[in-house]
């Protein structure tokens, strides 16, 4: 059974779902709507908040990409790339630790920096750059701990690859793509950790329109 994924091919959280389906091998089709289509009543009786993505697996609708992704992988924990959501008790609890730092410590500053340097060019508009630098001040304190973390152990969890440092690809390819890379290239040993997740397969047989 193909799993679908509704939203768009520059959405950062679809391409994520995207990510978790090429790591795990499992079947899917991207399926994108017409500009404005996700604030519709019949995409919201699936998404309440009009927002993408959702899936449809064999009639079961999931939203909100995190939760999707936690979903898929532990439907499949015998296929694809093992081990991106730890079991054992203690590397489920540094796993949710690493999780939790993506979410507060790198996305909420990514985000709004990859909007103002790269949405909003994009779409004629004008970077508030005041803001932006607020958000990359930000955000290379919050790296500098990131080398520190990186430089006691290979992955954000530990020794073993897991969903919290894939979280960070679609987001970080967009910092780089708005000139931003030195946020990973200039630390060591986020360098070494960066290199090594935009190498993987997975991530490489992604395809770019943005």
């Amino acid at each position: 059974m193909v799993v679908k994924i509704y939203g768009f091919h520059i959405s950062t959280c679809a391409r994520l779902v995207e990510l978790i389906c090429k790591e795990k091998e499992i079947p899917y089709e991207l399926v994108e709507f017409g500009e404005g289509e996700h604030k519709t009543p019949a995409f919201k009786e699936h998404q309440p908040f009009g927002q993408v993505p959702y899936i449809d697996d064999d009639g079961f609708i999931l939203y909100e990409s995190r939760a999707i992704c936690r979903y898929l992988i532990k439907k499949y924990p015998n296929q694809g790339t093992l081990g991106l959501i730890p079991t054992d008790l203690r590397a489920k609890a540094l796993f949710e630790q690493a999780s939790s730092i993506e979410i507060t410590n790198f996305d909420n500053f990514a985000g709004p920096l990859v909007v103002e340097k790269f949405h909003k060019p994009r779409l004629g508009g004008q970077t508030n750059e005041a803001r932006a630098a607020v958000y990359l001040a930000t955000l290379n304190a919050k790296m500098d701990a990131y080398e520190v973390i990186l430089g006691k152990q290979k992955y954000l969890a530990g020794e073993t690859l897991t969903l919290a440092d894939l979280q960070h690809l679609p987001l970080g390819r967009l910092l780089c793509a708005a000139g931003q890379a030195d946020i990973f290239s200039s630390r060591p040993n986020v360098a070494r950790w960066w290199n090594e997740l935009t190498s993987r397969p997975a991530w490489s047989a992604m395809k770019y329109c943005a």
